[in-house]
């Protein structure tokens, strides 16, 4: 009979449960068996626990939580050359069938068969003590690299994918909008790239003052009072971005007031990456895209080189993650990790693995 270990369940909205799981076992040759370390707190699981579920994904079983993680190899399967028990890894919680056109193309986050951890209907999560991988989505930490900064390499990775869609090099000025974990880890990828300003937009105060002791050369509150039109206008002036408009601008709120003065403060050719997810549908202001002949991305995850830059970026201390770390909860109280988040305290909050 396989050994047993507890799991975090979500039942549904409100519900969660810790439950007996079998832990896992070997079945291919590349599998890697890991115990989990930390499991970070992601916006999508407290849309999960107080919602139960987002959109069309809604929780129809019981459904193990977690996909930001990092642990211990603790075994490999008979093909695994690159990992062996005592590595520390970072997980890259999405497999792809790596059969269709998008994953033969090198695009598997956009493969239709993606296995993405805690999705329903079945795909369990990392909130159990043991989780199985394939080693290619396990990324050897370095030494100087904690388990902790580990799990912030699956956000960090959101960010570099956002980054790269905008192209950014050394010298240009960049406006993120939202100053939450994407968000700051947007600023300070734009900075290691290279950007020469980098100004953080948000409507919560102590939001900004961290964003601006973290990446961020500037900060900017919108004005209530004022439109899009007049914040854009107004963020380009106090900020000393010139008088056209600055070069990328980056959404991780995805709150529409922050979209529709994206767009207004972008200079003609600009470029805007869409990075957070709000409505299904808001007001957009299509007539200054079109006249301003913008360059416009959605975004999704993360892709093919993202997870892997993203570890070198940190163990190359060309971005930190430690300083977003703001909590660490035992296993047992992970709802209350949960809740920590839904009320806005605190950057990024971890569940320790079992003991």
């Amino acid at each position: 009979m396989a050994k047993q270990h507890l799991a975090c369940f979500l039942y549904g909205a409100g519900d969660a449960r810790l439950e007996p799981w079998h832990d896992p076992v070997i079945e291919e040759p590349q599998d890697v068996i890991i115990e989990i370390g930390y499991t970070g707190v992601c916006g999508s699981d407290v849309h999960f626990w107080v919602n139960g579920g987002i959109g069309a994904y809604m929780v129809q079983n019981p459904l193990i939580m977690g996909h930001e993680a990092a642990g211990t190899v603790v075994s490999v399967g008979e093909g695994v050359t690159t990992l062996v028990p005592g590595d520390r890894v970072a997980i890259e919680p999405g497999i792809p069938c790596r059969r269709c056109s998008n994953c033969k193309a090198g695009r598997y986050h956009f493969c239709g068969d993606m296995q993405f951890a805690a999705s329903p209907p079945t795909t369990h999560g990392t909130l159990t003590k043991f989780f199985k991988a394939p080693v290619d989505f396990c990324y050897k930490l370095p030494d100087s690299m904690s388990l902790q900064e580990g799990v912030l390499l699956e956000p960090l990775a959101v960010a570099v994918h956002a980054v790269r869609l905008a192209q950014i090099g050394p010298g240009v000025n960049v406006v993120v909008f939202g100053a939450g974990p994407v968000g700051l880890l947007c600023g300070a990828v734009v900075k290691a790239f290279g950007a020469s300003k980098v100004v953080a937009v948000d409507i919560v105060d102590q939001r900004l003052a961290f964003a601006a002791k973290y990446a961020a050369s500037g900060a900017y509150k919108p004005e209530t009072e004022l439109d899009a039109i007049g914040n854009a206008a107004k963020l380009v002036h106090e900020q000393g971005l010139g008088d056209s408009g600055v070069d990328v601008v980056i959404d991780a709120s995805g709150a529409a007031p922050s979209i529709q003065t994206g767009i207004q403060v972008l200079k003609m050719g600009g470029t805007y990456v869409q990075a957070g997810m709000g409505k299904s549908d808001v007001d957009f202001p299509i007539m200054a895209m079109c006249m301003k002949e913008l360059h416009v991305f959605g975004c999704f995850r993360y892709g093919a080189g993202d997870y892997d830059l993203a570890r070198k970026l940190v163990g190359e201390g060309k971005v930190s993650v430690k300083e977003l770390i703001t909590g660490v909860v035992p296993f047992e109280q992970a709802t209350q990790a949960w809740e920590t988040i839904r009320r806005g305290e605190g950057i990024k909050v971890l569940i320790e693995g079992q003991k």
